[in-house]
């Protein structure tokens, strides 16, 4: 059976018993407990927790899932995966054992045709009633069927004795058996009937829980006779183009090592891919962490089988394609997808050459100090800084005859772990707050108004201090802001990119003032403090949003739309939101490009917008299924989640797009919309920063009158000021290389050439820290850039001078080390305090002051012991 078909049989058998399908959660979820989603369950953890009500208490799902935990395992094993999909069927207090058993068996037996004698069972050692529905109903002989511990066969593992409190159960597992395969297992029943409360103490559930997931990659590939989940025939052809881009024959190599590495670069592939698709992008922390860390393996394998160029953004369009029937929306991200890999591939490659020569340096100075290990910072700085993995270290090192620290490599990840852990405790997944106790009365939260009021009436239904539920709070002076839970409210909770409203709440004899609006949990949060009275839960208020802000948030978020619009008639369809933030009358908006938007198109995108606001087209919105907002064009966010009903927001014929935001009534209110910034925000993506309204206008005020103030200084008409800064420019660089190249005096100045030749060399680069007498800040900078001239890579700079007992001192990085991180205003701040002053600037040149002559021996030690650190060598 194709894994296509297998996906559409398990989704549609359950939804024949009553479970409605649901759509898979996206791979990082809005959830603190988690980085990605690990299994069908948790887009369902309030269902689980009986909170509100979702309108059906049975569901069926294909999960997109990411697991990190085993990742040195993805491609060692036949089964382990970074990126997989998760079956699953699902009951909120409904059907519960027998039938998760019964209907376990009818699929597997019945619909997949699978022999009976190919199965085997295990189930908790306690759980009496599992064994007799498989012994007793089904039919299921005892020596198939095992009873094992809680280490096993309970969820969470060990959860009796060992905890945490809270739901748990017992499972039973479901193991195939192939010809010439090892048994896998490929389901899981999780009975979530007991809530613990202390060792051993597990006490019934009123309302019992049914949790099952198939791992669709191992269902497949038992159905399809292989050996392992790469070789079924959604994976197969990911492989095969791995390793003809890497030249390899994969059959011949499967069972070496370049079989291992083959495998992962399809795995990771294949992940990548689908995180790139929800805008996950690589990055130093959280999600974007593990997507780095996983493309960089990739490019490493590749790099040790001899690759020298980027191979890994080939592989995006054969995932999307073996994926298209579940994931037919992949396709159209794969330009995006490619650039963006690529992108990362080759500034990696460049930074791996240089991981490689710092391994090899680390290597020599590790024998040079008579040692055979090698310091675990420096083996796991390889690995967070250049991607080069321990293991890779290690095995480098040993042909070394050198060996690794490793118990100094764990205390150093320790320090570096919270941006890579992607697992939670079960205790964390079902962690309850106030506001789950609030849902328990107020199961439908807050209703909105604010689509169309800025003014309601309303009953306090919560109150929040300090983290917990209050019955009432008065005026107090200072302290943290409260938190006011309406049942009703006009006030919009930041969410979708725009910022929450402020505004005034008031009741009998008391007054609110709200100083920001969240939205959590179905609820809208009113944070701010009472400046009068005491407000009370039951309370009735009038809630009154700040219409000027309101409005002003209006024009800059509906101006987005327009924005997003621009950018597809100027760069193309690949140009999505990637991201926003909507403040009164200024936004910033991210979106997909892979290189910056010059001058020249900035400009057509601006009039393009303002030329749609003089429309005066009318802004309307509907409520419709996302199926058919979907049918009709409305475009959505990569990786959002979108409920059943959506709001569609339409200007004009030009824009319709998914949005929770307020927005205008026409489009003509925007006003005036200007571009003031466009700048990268990662690979790939770019943002461009604007405003509308009277902040655009102020802004062109403020613009008008600067240039005024020029032409009147420079003595010239308007028109002709930028002829003439360029004329002054010009004569400046012309004075400063007259500078630079002029002879010293005697003895009494310093030449860049003098500088050069007394240079230090640190982590491959060449470093300048010199005392200049008779020197002034100017000319340590004109010596500075004597210095770029003749080393434009590699160089790090830090002068020091002193008159009239004041000290300068000037330090400056190329344009390499800049891009490699090197910051020249943070050398500076940590050597200025030597001499009793602080300074900084840009990455590239900055200058700081000092009172202390007599220490500028003492700053130059310094100055080098803070180069060293920072180059690593």
């Amino acid at each position: 059976m194709k894994t296509d078909d297998l996906r559409e049989a398990y989704l549609e058998f359950f939804a024949s018993k009553g479970c409605v399908r649901k759509p898979s959660d996206v791979l990082a979820p809005n959830d603190p407990t988690v980085l990605f989603t690990p299994a069908g369950m948790n887009q369902f953890k309030r269902e689980f927790m009986g909170l509100g009500d979702p309108g059906f208490k049975r569901a069926t799902t294909c999960q997109k899932c990411i697991r990190t935990g085993d990742i040195e395992n993805v491609g060692k094993t036949p089964r382990h995966m970074t990126f997989f999909e998760m079956l699953g069927n699902f009951s909120f207090g409904d059907y519960f054992k027998r039938e998760a058993i019964h209907w376990a068996w009818e699929f597997l037996v019945d619909t997949l045709k699978i022999d009976p004698k190919r199965l085997t069972f295990t189930v908790y050692l306690d759980d009496d009633e599992a064994f007799d529905i498989w012994h007793k109903e089904i039919g299921v002989p005892t020596d198939r069927i095992t009873r094992m511990g809680e280490d096993d066969n309970f969820w969470p593992a060990g959860a009796p004795t060992q905890g945490p409190n809270g739901v748990c159960g017992p499972c039973s597992e479901i193991f195939y058996h192939g010809d010439g395969i090892e048994e896998v297992e490929i389901w899981n029943l999780v009975f979530t009937q007991y809530n613990r409360v202390g060792p051993g103490q597990l006490e019934p559930l009123p309302n019992k829980n049914i949790d099952t997931g198939m791992g669709l990659e191992r269902a497949a590939a038992a159905l399809q006779g292989v050996r392992s989940n790469f070789e079924i025939d959604v994976f197969a052809p990911i492989v095969d183009a791995a390793a003809d881009v890497l030249g390899v024959d994969y059959a011949q190599a499967r069972d070496t090592l370049d079989g291992v590495r083959i495998r992962r670069a399809s795995d990771h592939a294949r992940a990548i891919t689908f995180c790139l698709h929800e805008n996950i992008r690589p990055g130093p922390e959280k999600q974007g962490y593990v997507v780095r860390r996983l493309l960089r393996r990739a490019v490493l394998d590749a790099y040790q089988m001899g690759r020298r160029e980027p191979f890994l953004y080939t592989l995006a369009p054969v995932v999307a394609e073996s994926m298209r029937r579940g994931y037919p929306e992949l396709v159209d991200s794969v330009p995006r997808v490619q650039h963006i890999i690529r992108d990362e591939e080759e500034r990696f490659l460049r930074n791996l050459e240089n991981g490689m020569r710092l391994l090899n340096d680390t290597f020599r100075k590790t024998k040079a100090a008579g040692s055979d290990v090698i310091a675990g910072d420096a083996a796991f700085d390889l690995l967070s800084t250049y991607g080069i993995p321990v293991e890779v270290t290690e095995s480098l090192a040993a042909d070394q005859n050198l060996r690794v620290d490793m118990p100094g490599v764990e205390a150093a990840r320790t320090k570096f772990s919270a941006v890579s852990r992607g697992t939670t405790e079960a205790a964390d997944v079902f962690a309850t707050g106030p506001l789950d106790t609030l849902k328990e009365a107020y199961h439908k939260g807050s209703e909105f108004l604010g689509y169309t009021s800025t003014e309601a009436p309303a009953t306090v239904i919560g109150i929040l201090e300090q983290g917990q539920l209050a019955q009432s709070a008065e005026a107090s002076q200072g302290g943290p802001p409260i938190v006011l839970v309406l049942d009703r409210t006009p006030f919009y909770g930041e969410s979708g990119g725009q910022v929450g409203d402020v505004g005034t709440i008031r009741g009998d004899g008391f007054a609110f003032h709200v100083e920001d609006t969240k939205k959590d949990n179905d609820f809208f949060l009113h944070l701010g403090r009472v400046v009068e009275g005491k407000v009370a839960v039951g309370g009735h208020v009038t809630a009154t949003v700040d219409v000027d802000r309101r409005q002003a948030i209006r024009r800059a978020h509906s101006a987005t739309h327009l924005l997003h619009n621009a950018l597809h008639k100027h760069l193309g369809k690949h140009a999505q939101q990637a991201g926003s933030k909507v403040e009164p009358d200024r936004l910033r908006f991210d979106f997909a490009n892979p290189e910056a938007v010059g001058k020249e198109r900035l400009e057509a995108i601006e009039k393009t917008v303002n030329a749609l606001v003089m429309t005066g087209s009318a802004v309307s919105w509907t409520l419709m299924p996302i199926a058919e907002a979907k049918t009709l064009g409305a475009m959505a966010l990569f990786g959002e989640k979108y409920p059943e009903i959506v709001r569609v927001v339409q200007m004009g014929d030009f824009s319709r797009e998914l949005c929770g935001g307020t927005h205008l009534d026409n489009v003509g209110q925007v006003g005036f919309f200007k571009i003031v910034g466009e700048e990268s925000v990662a690979a790939g993506t770019r943002r461009i920063t604007a405003l509308t309204g009277q902040a655009a206008l102020d802004l062109v005020r403020q613009e008008e009158d600067v240039l005024a103030q020029l032409s009147a200084t420079l003595r010239v008409p308007a028109s002709q000021v930028p002829d003439r800064v360029a004329a002054l420019l010009d004569e400046i660089k012309t004075l400063k290389k007259q500078a630079a190249q002029r002879k010293p005096d005697a003895g009494d100045k310093t030449s860049a050439d003098d500088l050069l030749a007394a240079a230090r060399s640190a982590g491959g680069a060449t470093v300048v820290i010199a005392a200049v007498e008779n020197a002034t800040a100017d000319e340590l900078r004109v010596l500075i850039d004597g210095l770029r001239r003749k080393r434009e890579q590699g160089l790090a700079v830090l002068l020091i001078t002193a008159a009239e007992g004041k000290v300068q001192l000037v330090a400056g990085f190329s344009r390499d080390l800049v891009d490699k991180g090197q910051h020249a205003g943070n050398w500076l701040k940590k050597v200025a305090p030597v001499v009793g002053g602080g300074g900084g600037g840009r990455p590239e040149l900055a200058q700081a002051g000092g009172k202390n002559p007599d220490q500028i021996p003492a700053a130059l030690e310094q100055a080098w012991t803070v180069i060293q650190e920072n180059l690593g060598g």
